[in-house]
């Protein structure tokens, strides 16, 4: 009879303990203590694949800025080339012109052909559109450089270059934000893994519901976070099973 009735009192006293039994407890910690270190290595592995990336984008980003500020030095040059060509040839048209006038056509013609000469081997291809711009138009034009667009083809290569820098520049800064941030995951998740591991310390069953409660809230809240971050770009699961 008293085993009868130690069984009685012992389903009475789970009855009033409600679904979470110490047992139940127990289970419930171990389950949530596996997906929490789960999750905490998941986030960790895209926070460095994020910080991978950043140090990539930034050293592509450097190299590109380099060759690009190279590439506006040399289209600098070749700016300045042209235009003292330009200052060279307005000589070349000066005498060519007074020679005319003065109907020495055959010096006029001599000088046309030192001109030409001159211009083939010191004038940039730039400056042959600009100068058959001056020749194909009305006659109002004074100089190849106020052909809309003229300068900034010389440095056409050189901004391409500096804009790849700068795109590569920002998607680097994003994927140091976004890595930070699963750093962030990672710390709340460590706080949840304690929690999870502590509960046993609270000797009453109360202790241990609000507990479990706050890391059960704790790990959703994070989890939830983590699912709104960007994941790496070009991410692939694929990708680390070929070959």
């Amino acid at each position: 009879m008293s085993n009868e009735n130690n069984t009685e009192t012992k389903k009475e006293e789970e009855k009033k303990k409600g679904f979470f039994t110490e047992s139940r407890i127990e289970m419930i910690v171990a389950i949530f203590l596996g997906i929490t270190a789960l999750l905490t290595a998941w986030a960790t592995w895209i926070g460095s694949l994020h910080g991978g990336n950043q140090s990539t984008n930034y050293t592509k980003s450097n190299n590109l800025a380099s060759e690009g500020n190279s590439e506006y030095n040399s289209g600098l040059q070749t700016y300045l080339s042209d235009l003292m060509a330009w200052n060279e040839m307005m000589n070349y048209y000066f005498d060519i012109e007074i020679a005319n006038l003065n109907d020495r056509t055959d010096e006029a013609e001599l000088i046309q052909m030192k001109l030409d000469s001159y211009i083939e081997q010191n004038c940039s291809e730039i400056m042959a559109e600009g100068l058959d711009w001056i020749n194909e138009g009305d006659g109002t034009a004074n100089s190849p450089f106020e052909m809309p667009g003229l300068i900034d083809k010389y440095f056409v290569t050189a901004n391409e270059l500096l804009a790849e820098s700068q795109e590569l520049l920002e998607q680097g800064q994003k994927d140091n934000a976004n890595g930070d941030k699963f750093g962030l995951v990672t710390v709340i998740y460590s706080l949840v893994l304690f929690m999870l591991g502590i509960i046993g310390v609270f000797k009453k069953l109360p202790n241990r519901k609000v507990v479990l409660a706050i890391s059960i809230v704790g790990l959703i809240i994070a989890t939830i976070y983590m699912l709104t971050i960007p994941m790496p770009t070009d991410f692939s699961f694929t990708s680390y099973f070929k070959g």
